[in-house]
């Protein structure tokens, strides 16, 4: 199950989260942690570079929020990162340093990586995007099954069982999901890797790789 661990998916370097990710195996076993840990390691940021707005809300002085975003705590907006118009983040976010959260992007029980861009009508729940990770328009992660069961993880070196009703999408770093895909719950998508637009995914998909459509996943060259 190595391919579906947080060392072959992230570079720890590159978020203000890399802590939490101690002595975990799997990223999906951090996201009932993120709301203490947000709490806890916001209590510890520098006045100079984070001010504090609301409860259990900092926000780098270098970051570029709108006014007409919505930020609900517990939630950190690290270094150069740009909330835009409309945006709403509804808690337990945390968004990577140079990170871009777009008009009408909602997010939810999350850490973003550094340099991460969800940024035109996005929903990002239950989820943590690796580093560059990219959402085209209208991408969403599904969180919840539709028959409310726990989500498994399924992948060809076999399932996980998450024990987690709420699972989004656990992207590695530079992954590329096309416009308006849908990533069921439990997805697991390895560094790398493009989704084409409309797509919908679920279950692992390898490193390297191009996702054209269920059954049809070929290697990148």
């Amino acid at each position: 199950m190595e391919h579906l661990q947080i060392r072959s998916l992230y570079n720890l370097a590159e978020t203000i989260a890399a802590p939490l990710f101690d002595g975990a195996v799997y990223p999906w076993e951090l996201l009932p942690k993120i709301s203490a840990f947000i709490i806890k390691l916001g209590s510890t940021l520098p006045d100079e570079t984070y001010e504090r707005r609301g409860e259990d809300i900092w926000v780098a002085k270098s970051a570029k929020v709108a006014p007409t975003a919505y930020i609900n705590g517990p939630c950190i907006i690290d270094e150069e990162a740009e909330i835009r118009h409309c945006a709403f983040i509804r808690g337990n976010a945390i968004v990577g340093k140079g990170a871009v959260v777009g008009n009408s992007t909602e997010l939810k029980n999350v850490i973003l990586f550094n340099k991460v861009q969800v940024p035109h009508y996005n929903y990002v729940g239950d989820s943590i995007l690796g580093y560059k990770a990219h959402m085209g328009a209208g991408s969403i992660t599904s969180n919840v099954k539709s028959d409310k069961t726990l989500v498994v993880v399924k992948s060809p070196y076999g399932n996980i069982e998450t024990g987690l009703k709420k699972m989004g999408a656990m992207l590695g770093d530079n992954v590329e999901v096309g416009c308006n895909s849908v990533l069921n719950p439990g997805t697991v998508i390895g560094r790398d890797s493009n989704i084409y637009p409309t797509s919908m995914v679920r279950g692992y998909v390898e490193a390297g790789s191009i996702y054209k459509k269920q059954g049809e996943i070929a290697a990148k060259v």
